[in-house]
């Protein structure tokens, strides 16, 4: 997440007193690295990415050499992954390119992040820095991230595909918060991937998840009978996503069942159900790799 960031960076700049910054500021096609991604760099450390692979490692070269030299001003690079280009060749072959910034930052930057780490509605920026474009152009640029939109994920249900999806979730950057009805439940003692973990009657759960956009309430109770119960009291909430774990069979039963009694179709409709993607998935593990590619494919329509 950007705050973790900017909390090793804060780190890392105390003990080194100078990095470099890279930052990519776009990207086109299969590239490795989106915009966004960024990498500090300093004489004995890295930490973050711009994409990995053989072009990274010569930027971060690059970046060293730049230490040893005096303060320079920001300016970009680009990257053609493409052994054909005439220049800027990456050294990859997968087609896209990227573009990449580079910050000289000393410690006149740590009052920059504790602003940052301070207020988690900031947007991060590197205001009104000239950057050499080319050798006879400059232009005013500057680059901003936003802190606030960080997706959140409320699974419901501490047992054995909650910790895996909760594993997988944890690479995806999710801010994740387990909740379960059951006391001393040693799947969910054994998550240390979740944020929270909450013991809770699932009679008030519509109390313990808040409605947002960037709010993921995956279903994985343990039976009918609970799942009911949930889905009852959020089936009218406003998320980005809602999904339910269960058979093609139980899924019609019970959305029948909410239809008799009175719910909207296309409040029902809004569910995805079974969750995840159909990728024949068996295993906990499966089942979570193929309900966060659902998330991700909804995340990412955005």
């Amino acid at each position: 997440m950007i705050l973790d960031f900017y909390n090793s960076a804060r780190e890392l700049l105390q003990q080194e007193n100078r990095l470099v910054l890279m930052v990519v500021t776009a990207n086109e096609g299969s590239s490795p690295g989106r915009k966004g991604f960024k990498m500090l760099v300093s004489r004995n450390d890295m930490l973050g990415t711009i994409g990995g692979g053989i072009m990274e490692h010569k930027l971060v070269e690059y970046a060293r050499t730049l230490l040893d030299k005096p303060n320079f001003s920001p300016f970009i690079k680009h990257q053609i992954h493409d052994k054909s280009a005439m220049k800027d060749q990456s050294g990859m072959i997968c087609s896209g390119q990227q573009t990449v910034a580079f910050f000289d930052l000393d410690c006149h930057f740590l009052q920059t992040i504790d602003g940052i780490l301070a207020d988690p509605e900031a947007k991060v920026s590197y205001s009104n820095l000239g950057i050499n474009t080319s050798e006879s152009q400059q232009t005013d640029w500057f680059f901003k991230e936003s802190n606030a939109v960080v997706p959140k994920a409320y699974i419901i249900g501490g047992g054995h595909v909650s910790l895996a999806l909760s594993q997988v979730l944890s690479l995806l950057n999710f801010e994740i918060h387990i909740l379960d009805h059951r006391e001393n439940l040693n799947t969910m003692q054994a998550n240390a991937f979740a944020r929270t973990k909450q013991v809770v009657d699932f009679e008030t759960i519509d109390q313990y998840i808040p409605e947002g956009a960037d709010v993921y309430v995956i279903i994985m109770s343990f039976g009918y009978r609970t799942d009911d119960i949930i889905i009852r009291r959020l089936l009218k909430k406003q998320f980005k996503y809602i999904g339910m774990l269960g058979s093609k069979e139980k899924t019609a039963t019970l959305f029948k069942n909410l239809l008799n009694d009175g719910f909207a179709q296309a409040d029902i409709d809004k569910v995805f159900a079974p969750i995840g993607l159909d990728i024949k998935s068996e295993t906990a593990h499966e089942i979570a790799i193929s309900v966060a590619a659902q998330l991700i494919q909804i995340k990412n329509k955005s």
